[in-house]
């Protein structure tokens, strides 16, 4: 069935999106230019295809470029693809089915899909770990955050983003909002290797 997912996801996008997504790379690569320095994240498509097909649309289509890093928990995690750098929520797409249960953990250096309380409700928002967090995996009895890669090159940049200076946010009702802005400058697709 997992065989199936690129294939039947294939049939619905342009042979020259396909083309612009890498449909074909099983570990495509993102450099995302941040306000703290440049991290290379490799993303898994093997163990989650679809959500991997959703961040690269939104990454090849310049919706990631000058947003915020919206969301600080030190020890816990750094959100962002949510908002803009001057606060607008940037457009979101159809949500995506949850692939949590990809054999993934939710591990330091890992990328995830952000997500409201029902499971299949992830669309643009993505977290990276900056500790352990497998209480964020699924179990038998829920939903877990879905890990779709990790970051290969700049841990030292996460570890520093993690490190920011935070503040009260009250649309999060939490010390989550970073006092100076950390901004994603700018998320590029790297060339296949």
């Amino acid at each position: 069935m997992r065989t199936l997912i690129p294939l039947l996801f294939s049939l619905f996008i342009s042979p020259a999106w396909a083309d612009a997504i890498q449909s074909d790379n099983l570990f495509p690569r993102v450099q995302m230019k941040t306000s703290k320095g440049t991290l290379i994240v490799e993303l898994d498509r093997t163990r989650a295809p679809l959500t991997v097909d959703n961040f690269l649309t939104y990454v090849v289509n310049g919706d990631y470029d000058n947003t915020d890093f919206h969301r600080v928990v030190a020890g816990f995690v750094v959100q962002g693809g949510g908002y803009r750098a001057d606060g607008e929520a940037i457009a979101e797409r159809a949500t995506i089915f949850n692939e949590s249960g990809n054999g993934l953990s939710n591990e330091y250096g890992s990328i995830a899909m952000a997500r409201e309380n029902a499971p299949h409700t992830a669309t643009n928002q993505f977290f990276f770990n900056l500790d352990d967090n497998s209480r964020l995996d699924p179990s038998r009895r829920r939903w877990g955050y879905a890990v779709f890669g990790s970051v290969s090159e700049g841990l030292e940049v996460l570890d520093a983003m993690g490190e920011v200076a935070t503040e009260y946010d009250p649309d999060m009702g939490a010390d989550s909002k970073p006092v100076e802005p950390l901004l994603l400058i700018k998320a590029t697709l790297l060339p296949e290797e």
